[in-house]
C-alpha cells in the first residue's frame, strides 16, 4: 500500500492531520493500536483554544461542537475563602469552548468515515524505515497479518509511549523533562457543574479543580499523592476532601453523586528536540507533555497540526520545502511558551511537599498580585485562551 501521508496515532491530532490533509486533495493513511471503540472511551480534558476551533471549522467538523459545547468567557480563581474571576472576553476579546476530547474525536471519526478516509485499527508491531530518506516507509501488522505501508513522509502522532519518537536516533535526540511529586484524582459524574465557568482552586489541602463537559456531566478533581490509587477514595472520600478545597459558598452548592469514573494522572513537563528527523515529524504528546493544569495538551498538539498540514499543503500545492524544513523551530518555539505558561500556573496553584513558609508566602502573593493587577489578569488570559500560530 502507498500514500502520500503515513499517520501513526488514530487520537485526535492524527485524525485532525488526515481530515485537513484531505481537504486539500493530499491522501494519508491513518495507523491506530487500539480499536476505535477504545479510543473513544478514553476521557480526556475539554477546554479548546480558539485555534483548535478554527482548525475544526477548517477540516468540516465544527458543526456539533458549536451547537453543543459551551464558550466560555472567563474563569474563577480560588486561595481559601478568597475567589476572583479572569475575564478572558475583556481582556483578550476571546473564549474558550469547552467540549470534550471525546467528541472531538468522534466528530472526527465520523469526517473521515465519511469521506472514506483509510484508518486501520488493532496495529502492532509499527517500525518506521528510511525516514531520513526520500523513501521512508512503514512495517505493521494486523491481527498478526504483515503488511507495507511507502509514503512520502510520516506523521507521529503516538503519544508519549509510541514508536515515533523512538526512531530518531539517541545522538540526535535531546529530552528535557520534569516529573511533579504529585498527582491528579479526577471523577466524572452525572450531577450539574457547580459552576457555569471552571474554577482552579488552591488550599493548604492542596489543588482542586472544578469543570464540566455539559449541563448534566461534571468532571473534578484533586491534587492527591503519587502512591495513592483511585479504589483508595470512595466517592464519599472524594466529594468532603472537594468541598474542603473550594470556597464554602461553591462547596454549599456542590451537587454530588455516584461517580461513572475514576483515575490518577500523574503530572510532567516534557519535550523532546528536535521535532522532525527527515521526513519524520512528531505531534502532540510524542514530542511533549504538559501538565494538565493549563489545558494545553490537546491545544498544543493541534498547533503542531497546524504547522505541519501547512508545511505539508504548500509541498504538495507549491513545491516548496520551506513549511516542513521550518515546522520544528516554529512548533518548539510554541510549545515552550506552553511548557511555561503550565508550569507556572502548577506552581502557584499545587501544594509541594517540601514547601517551606517562604514558598507559601510567595505562592499568596502571586495569586493576590493576580487577583489585583490587570496586566498580570491579561497575561494569563493571553495564555488561557492560546497564543497565536
Amino acid at each position: 500500500m502507498k500514500t502520500k501521508v503515513a499517520i501513526i496515532g488514530g487520537g485526535p491530532s492524527g485524525l485532525l492531520l488526515s481530515q485537513l490533509l484531505h481537504t486539500r486533495g493530499i491522501d494519508s493513511v491513518v495507523l491506530e493500536r487500539k480499536t476505535k471503540e477504545y479510543v473513544l472511551g478514553r476521557i480526556r480534558a475539554g477546554v479548546l483554544e480558539q485555534g483548535f476551533v478554527k482548525l475544526m471549522e477548517e477540516a468540516g467538523c465544527a458543526d456539533r461542537m458549536h451547537a453543543e459545547g459551551f464558550p466560555h468567557d472567563g474563569t474563577l480563581i480560588s486561595y481559601g475563602d478568597e475567589m476572583f474571576r479572569v475575564d478572558f472576553a475583556a481582556l483578550t476579546g476571546t473564549p474558550v469552548m469547552v467540549y470534550g476530547q471525546t467528541e472531538v474525536t468522534r466528530d472526527l471519526y465520523e469526517a473521515r468515515e465519511k469521506a472514506g478516509g483509510k484508518i486501520e485499527f488493532n496495529v502492532d508491531q509499527v517500525k518506521i524505515h528510511d525516514a531520513d530518506t526520500a523513501a521512508p516507509y512503514l512495517t505493521y501488522t494486523v491481527d498478526g497479518d504483515a503488511r507495507r505501508l511507502d509514503c512520502d513522509f510520516v506523521a507521529g502522532c503516538d503519544g508519549f509511549h509510541g514508536v515515533s519518537r523512538q526512531a530518531i536516533p539517541l545522538d540526535v535526540r535531546r529530552e528535557y523533562e520534569k516529573i511533579y511529586p504529585f498527582g491528579w484524582l479526577g471523577i466524572l459524574s452525572e450531577t450539574p457543574p457547580v459552576n457555569h465557568e471552571l474554577i482552579y482552586a488552591t488550599s493548604e489541602r492542596g489543588f482542586a479543580l472544578c469543570s464540566m463537559r455539559n449541563e448534566n456531566l461534571s468532571r473534578y478533581y484533586i491534587q492527591c499523592s503519587l502512591s495513592d490509587h483511585p479504589e483508595d477514595w470512595t466517592d464519599d472520600a472524594f466529594w468532603a476532601e472537594l468541598k474542603r478545597r473550594i470556597p464554602k459558598e461553591q462547596a454549599d452548592k456542590l451537587v454530588t453523586g455516584p461517580s461513572i469514573e475514576k483515575s490518577i494522572a500523574p503530572l510532567r513537563s516534557f519535550v523532546t528536540e528536535p521535532m522532525r528527523w527527515g521526513r519524520l515529524f512528531l505531534c502532540g504528546d510524542a514530542a511533549h507533555i504538559v501538565p494538565p493544569t493549563g489545558a494545553k495538551g490537546l491545544n498544543t498538539a493541534a498547533s503542531d497540526v497546524h504547522y505541519l498540514y501547512n508545511g505539508l499543503r504548500d509541498f504538495y500545492e507549491n513545491g516548496s520545502e520551506e513549511g516542513i524544513n521550518s515546522y520544528s523551530e516554529k512548533a518548539l518555539k510554541r510549545v515552550w511558551k506552553a511548557e511555561r505558561f503550565s508550569w507556572w500556573f502548577s506552581s502557584m496553584m499545587h501544594r509541594y511537599p517540601d514547601q517551606s513558609e517562604f514558598d507559601l508566602k510567595m505562592q499568596t502573593a502571586d495569586l493576590e498580585f493576580l487577583r489585583t493587577n490587570k496586566a498580570a489578569q491579561q497575561a494569563m488570559a493571553e495564555n488561557y485562551v492560546g497564543l497565536p500560530y
